[in-house]
């Protein structure tokens, strides 16, 4: 028999907003949400933005969807990575956050049409308080999985969960991954408004759905990690001209880099010396076919001699026809006895993707990138006098395949090289320092963010930090930190949850569509 569709249990969806309206709502959810990413750092103010963005959608048509949608994601994008303009201008900021925010308007018309079709589906208001927002929150994690991986790479900087990094959903992190707590965030916010808006049900049937909800994420343990052994670290930052336009001299980066490690010869018992991303602008490895420039490879084996231990220190390698980011293992005597090659060079930034096509739009902005570095290939671990350490160079640190791989090759302690010179005393350090903090709450590791310039930083596997440096001041720390090889559930799931959960989004819409048109017909 046929159900009737009953308005009375949707009553709230008829109330369409006119679409200047819905536009101007979108518009300002954009920095709100943002305020909830560092450096204000007011992390419910994201679960803020994200409500005033789906109130914006309710209703919506696709076209207008898309509108709401665009000018939502513009509005975030153009304030979360405004730092992006302080290296090669307001164009490639603009390029970026257009592009995300196509991301964005294109998740949001999907949004719409669950918002429209699922209550006729699902038309009992328990229905709707699980299942639509279920549907929602799996649309919004599969845009960000896709803007994640694709074109060149993806941009995964700015997913919702990374501005949890210090509240209390970062229990989460360990269990489910970044895409999870994206997912749980976000049907969060929609069960909230669908318990707002559902009239069949009572209002204390509602605020005990939403807030037991909440309770019951809150209150759960992060994944207990076993720690064994420690290892001391030293992290060096510095705070030379780091900058791709700073000027300086041939070696004044390796200068700066020595001159601030030199006040811990002497110190003992220190199991590695960590130097930054671009630590050194001369290759030590040259000195193999350009005599003249040995004084890299000097300066690296003084540094090992001196503090008894390796230094793993970043510099760009020139192999062939090919230029590389390049993490350096060295030990006293013998020289570079492993690298790490960066697996994920940033787009426009680090290489032009199809530079001849680009290059006819812009042909000054794309020739500022003078070289194109190459993928690498390498594993992610380096064995540091019997520690594993898992290595990532600056982007690497969010892309969930580079760092799930360095811990399922072994890594006790993940070390992340950064070179932040180009972004100046803007949020980027910071925004970098948080999505460290949250790898090493997801995978259960101590990490040390070293940075050419900041910002630099020691965490525990639980997210505390031990300690940390100025931005732009020169200096070390050194701290003994826990060793694990503990693995979290998110290392094994977080992957298969986020196809899961984007599964069920996609899913849901399109079961639903294909029932309501169903249903149309049989009604004519």
């Amino acid at each position: 028999m046929n159900r009737e569709f009953r308005p009375t249990a949707v009553m709230a969806d008829v109330r369409v907003r006119p679409l200047w309206a819905a536009v101007l709502l979108a518009a300002t959810s954009g920095p709100i949400m943002d305020a909830g990413f560092p450096d204000v750092s007011w992390w419910p103010l994201t679960f803020v933005g994200i409500g005033i963005f789906l109130v914006s959608l309710r209703g919506r048509r696709p076209g207008g969807a898309f509108l709401v949608g665009f000018v939502g994601g513009l509005t975030f994008y153009l304030v979360q990575i405004g730092w992006a303009a302080l290296f090669l201008g307001p164009v490639p900021l603009a390029a970026l956050s257009t592009l995300e925010s196509i991301f964005v308007g294109g998740g949001a018309v999907l949004i719409s049409i669950a918002y429209r079709v699922v209550p006729l589906v699902w038309i009992s208001p328990l229905g709707r308080l699980g299942w639509r927002p279920a549907v929602v929150a799996g649309l919004w994690t599969l845009r960000e999985g896709i803007a994640s991986v694709w074109p060149y790479g993806g941009f995964s900087w700015a997913r919702v969960a990374e501005s949890q990094s210090q509240s209390p959903f970062s229990s989460l992190f360990s269990w489910i991954g970044i895409s999870g707590v994206s997912f749980v965030m976000v049907f969060l916010v929609a069960l909230a408004l669908e318990a707002v808006l559902v009239i069949a049900v009572p209002e204390l049937v509602r605020g005990i759905l939403v807030v037991g909800a909440i309770a019951l994420i809150v209150l759960v343990p992060a994944y207990p990690i076993a720690l064994k052994g420690t290892t001391t670290v030293a992290a060096v930052q510095g705070a030379g001209p780091a900058g791709y336009f700073d000027p300086h001299d041939y070696g004044d980066l390796l200068a700066a880099q020595y001159k601030a490690t030199v006040p811990l010869f002497g110190r003992k018992g220190v199991d590695m010396v960590i130097w930054p991303e671009g630590a050194s602008d001369i290759d030590p490895v040259a000195a193999d076919h350009a005599p003249d420039e040995d004084i890299a490879a000097t300066e690296f084996d003084d540094i090992s001699t001196r503090m008894h231990a390796p230094l793993l220190a970043g510099t760009i390698q020139h192999r062939g026809s090919k230029y590389f980011n390049t993490s350096l293992l060295w030990e006293a005597g013998k020289g570079a006895v492993d690298h790490y090659d960066k697996k994920h060079p940033v787009p426009f930034g680090e290489y032009v993707p199809d530079r001849a096509v680009w290059r006819a739009f812009a042909p000054g902005l794309i020739d500022l990138v003078g070289r194109d570095y190459t993928p690498g290939t390498t594993d992610t671990v380096f064995n540091v006098n019997g520690v594993i350490a898992g290595i990532d160079i600056c982007f690497d640190i969010t892309d969930d395949t580079v760092m799930r791989d360095s811990i399922k090759s072994g890594a006790q302690i993940l070390i992340a090289q950064t070179n932040n010179g180009d972004f100046g005393h803007t949020d980027e350090s910071i925004q970098q320092l948080e999505i460290a903090r949250i790898r090493a709450m997801e995978l259960g590791r101590s990490l040390v963010n070293d940075s050419t310039v900041g910002t630099t930083a020691i965490v525990l596997p639980n997210g505390k930090t031990v300690s940390q440096l100025p931005t732009y001041k020169a200096g070390a720390l050194v701290a003994t930190v826990p060793l694990s090889t503990t693995i979290t559930p998110a290392t094994w799931l977080g992957e298969p949850i986020e196809q899961l959960v984007s599964v069920l989004g996609l899913g849901g819409l399109i079961v639903a569509s294909i029932s309501t048109r169903k249903r149309k017909e049989r009604q004519r």
